[in-house]
């Protein structure tokens, strides 16, 4: 994912060392007063199911063209999720026409719930079943490795960007200013984040890893998908 830098879109971080020791009356009735600043971030795994159902040539077209040198014997298919609640203790100065906010931001993600393909060529307990499934529970361990990565990195950000401290906007556009940030600024940040796991999946379709499941199970595999050749 690309990186996003994080901007207030409106939104005044306190001043520095500095500038502390002049704080405002105002600055120091948000500062000493309203609650600190809380971000939360979970991650959830929702599980997998698995789907015997579809043939391999209906999992290629899922993934791709047959074109007699690549087929689809098993999919593994999830999408990156994420949701935010916002909320915050709100101070507003007359005087200033400002108002303060400690921001209190729970981001959640997860992804949906995986669905495991295994083409209908392959019985269920068969060594040509069994292998194809353990090949798409690597694409299931690397996505839930990636989860737990994008929510290390996005941890970081969030806790850096918002310190334990309150944040400044005109009076009445604090929230806004705050649901801004995060639509337009956190979401593609995690969106970029999520997309990173796309680099691992595909270093698991090997043509190393292709090769081995032809042969594997005694070529059970290969000899399946000739006799469906052939049948069609």
């Amino acid at each position: 994912m690309r990186f996003v830098v994080l901007v207030g879109l409106g939104l005044l971080a306190c001043g520095t060392a500095s500038a502390a020791a002049q704080r405002t009356p105002f600055q120091i009735r948000c500062e000493d007063t309203i609650a600190k600043t809380v971000s939360v971030l979970s991650a959830k795994q929702n599980g997998y199911t698995i789907n015997n159902q579809l043939p391999y040539r209906a999992l290629t077209a899922k993934y791709g063209s047959i074109d007699g040198k690549m087929v689809t014997l098993g999919l593994t298919v999830t999408n990156g999720q994420y949701s935010a609640e916002l909320g915050g203790t709100i101070l507003q100065d007359a005087a200033s026409g400002y108002e303060c906010i400690a921001p209190k931001v729970e981001l959640k993600l997860n992804y949906s719930p995986v669905l495991i393909y295994v083409g209908n060529e392959f019985a269920p307990g068969s060594c040509a079943y069994k292998t194809i499934l353990e090949h798409e529970q690597r694409h299931l361990q690397a996505y839930m490795e990636n989860l737990a990565r994008v929510e290390q990195v996005v941890r970081a950000a969030l806790n850096k960007r918002f310190e334990a401290k309150p944040l400044y906007a005109p009076s009445g556009t604090a929230m806004s200013a705050l649901e801004h940030e995060i639509n337009g600024t956190w979401f593609p940040f995690i969106r970029d984040e999520f997309e990173k796991g796309k680099a691992k999946q595909a270093a698991i379709d090997t043509q190393e890893e292709y090769a081995r499941l032809s042969k594997a199970c005694d070529g059970e595999i290969a000899e399946i998908l000739l006799r469906r050749r052939k049948n069609n």
